[in-house]
């Protein structure tokens, strides 16, 4: 596949790299020489010095016999004009934009991106994405990853193992037979950084990350079965009112009427925004890393700390500081990939990756055959995967136990007419069903081929 990338940042680099990985053919622009000269001397792609809006610079990056074009520049009108210009003027098929302003989603404007107007095919927005992964994080504070599939029917779940785990050293074969009635499997661990998938015979030892796959009804259970029975936050404080924290704040307001919320800005003008915005939050004007505005914000009695500034920085050192002065919990937003490891050792109890998330998002759609979701685990060591089955896919028609065909790959659960099958030897997977699974990124290709419409591979 042939693909222009518009925009040679973070989120730019790392869809750059996993398509690269993969063998497509990549061109990625940007106005700055430097990056450009970083990516290209790092991975196998063309780069292109230039503005991704204008119709000359996409033509000298091969726009015209391009299957898609991803527009992820810092400025949402230029990512916009890219893909008017790639559907004008080179009739590319799929367009993908990342438009952070609030303001162009609004429900009464939904036609603006339509093929009548702007014709974007998939908008993505950073801002939404990450804010309903904090709410999540915080409906499941033993989560350290949680992400929902299937229209919320299946969950996938990163569970952190600490030494009290009451199923360490068992093998994951005997969890059935503990919990015969449980509605989840253990798809990846990873272990000391390194991620592989679990075989029956293997057991959990004290310090993995474990991911399962379970049944939505039954996540809380789960986690208490890995020793996480921690109740969802209700005094929430957090750190940072742009448009992550505000989003979050007012939809905590609308979906936990009893949380008690407390937002800390630093911007004056910003901060009398918000307070406009929200209804029952109380606001702080002042410095996340300021002792004393924490205090009275009064992180000693929080259940969950969000530090959700624009600087990785300021949010570890926030919640470091709202853990020396009591809180419970604490959730950072992260961007840069390096500082999640630093983080835990710190004691940070769980963060958020804006661009693996957004990431995640856009490989949904990059992703061939009848994929209808991605998440990216562990910057990009795994993905877990939900597909739809045809009557040409090999998974079709005979039991699992008989195939074999899932080397470095794990079926978590069958979804069939909104009913969550949790798979075992003599399952059948059927025409039309959903199929929730975790691949290596090495074997992601494999899983493309397993649902795609066409025999070519086969």
């Amino acid at each position: 596949m042939k693909v222009v990338i518009c925009g040679a940042g973070q989120v730019g680099y790392g869809i750059a790299e996993r398509l690269a990985a993969e063998q497509n053919d990549v061109s990625i622009i940007d106005t700055s020489p430097r990056l450009i000269q970083a990516i290209t001397d790092t991975l196998d792609v063309r780069g292109f010095v230039g503005h991704g809006s204008h119709p000359d610079v996409l033509a000298r990056a091969g726009l015209d016999a391009a299957d898609m074009l991803i527009a992820v520049t810092l400025h949402d009108e230029v990512n916009m004009i890219a893909c008017q210009v790639g559907h004008a003027l080179f009739d590319v098929p799929t367009k993908i934009a990342r438009v952070r302003a609030q303001s162009y989603l609004q429900g009464h404007w939904r036609d603006l991106f339509s093929r009548d107007h702007l014709p974007i095919d998939v908008v993505i927005s950073p801002e939404i994405e990450v804010g309903e992964m904090v709410l999540r994080r915080l409906s499941l504070p033993g989560a350290v990853d949680t992400v929902s599939f299937a229209e919320g029917n299946v969950v996938v779940v990163g569970v952190r193992c600490l030494d009290d785990c009451p199923v360490l050293d068992t093998p994951l074969r005997q969890l059935t037979d503990l919990f015969p009635d449980l509605q989840a499997v253990v798809v990846a661990v990873n272990r000391r950084g390194k991620v592989f998938v679990p075989h029956s015979t293997d057991a959990l030892l004290a310090g993995d990350i474990a991911y399962f796959v379970a049944q939505s009804d039954q996540v809380t259970r789960t986690l208490s079965i890995f020793g996480h029975d921690e109740p969802p936050a209700q005094r929430i404080v957090v750190a940072g009112g742009g448009n992550i924290g505000l989003y979050v704040a007012r939809e905590l307001e609308l979906r936990n009427p009893r949380a008690r919320i407390k937002v800390i800005e630093d911007n004056a003008a910003r901060s009398e925004l918000i307070a406009q915005e929200l209804s029952k939050s109380v606001v702080l004007r002042g410095s996340a890393l300021d002792r004393a505005i924490l205090e009275e914000a009064s992180v000693g009695d929080a259940d969950t700390v969000i530090a959700v500034t624009n600087d990785d920085r300021v949010n570890i050192l926030s919640c470091l500081l709202s853990r020396e002065l009591g809180a419970k919990r604490m959730l950072s937003l992260l961007n840069d990939p390096n500082y999640p490891a630093f983080a835990r050792g710190l004691g940070i109890d769980a963060y958020v990756n804006p661009r693996q998330i957004t990431v995640s998002k856009i490989l949904q759609h990059v992703r061939k055959g009848r994929i209808r979701g991605v998440h990216s685990l562990l910057n990009g060591a795994g993905e877990v995967i939900e597909a739809e089955a045809l009557e040409t896919s090999p998974l079709v028609g005979k039991p699992l136990k008989q195939l074999d065909l899932f080397d470095g790959m794990r079926i978590g659960a069958v979804v069939r007419g909104g009913r969550v099958i949790l798979p075992r030897g003599d399952t059948v997977i059927q025409a039309r069903d959903r199929v929730v699974m975790f691949a290596l990124a090495e074997r992601v290709k494999r899983v493309e081929q397993l649902f795609r419409v066409s025999l070519e591979f086969f």
